[in-house]
């Protein structure tokens, strides 16, 4: 109990405790139209963690600028995509690769559902679960491809996630 508020303190669940983990590391993010992180943990230990950035030794957003592409979608609707950087899952998943740490059996943590690309590798390195504060706009494809590996995918919230300029 909080003596000075006399309320009794709650412990976040494993899961909010990761989430709020993976918010600690999108500080480090280096592009401002979507600062993730993400961490990756199994048996309640951290493995690895990842954010948004540029790749190794090349200019990051928050320093150069963005560098947007057009992407058309199914429905014939058109976005704009920073391509400069390295999503949060692929830097995780590298960073595992780079030190050896085998992804198997683990669960990732992260802002909101895995583009497609990131599915993919979150299927292929292993990843049973994968949690989510939110959706992305564009992720249907990538809950079905997960569904379909039998890869669990959980949401704190059904609510979208927005980017800045979307």
């Amino acid at each position: 109990m909080d003596k000075e508020n006399k309320t009794m303190h709650v412990r976040p669940t494993w899961d909010q405790y990761f989430i709020d983990l993976a918010h600690s590391v999108s500080k480090r993010a280096t592009c401002d139209r979507g600062r993730a992180g993400c961490v990756i943990v199994r048996d309640k230990q951290i493995l690895v963690t990842g954010y948004v950035g540029s790749p190794r030794g090349l200019a990051h957003c928050d320093e150069v600028g963005h560098l947007m592409k057009k992407v058309t979608h199914e429905d014939g609707s058109e976005s704009l995509h920073c391509v400069r950087t390295v999503h949060a899952e692929q830097n995780a998943i590298t960073q595992a690769a780079r030190r050896g740490i085998a992804l198997e059996g683990a669960t990732l943590y992260v802002r909101m559902t895995p583009c497609r690309t990131c599915a993919m590798l979150i299927i292929n390195c292993g990843i049973e679960r994968v949690v989510c504060e939110k959706k992305y706009h564009a992720g249907k494809e990538s809950e079905e491809m997960l569904n379909e590996a039998g890869v669990m995918l959980d949401y704190f919230s059904e609510e979208m996630l927005e980017y800045p300029g979307q």
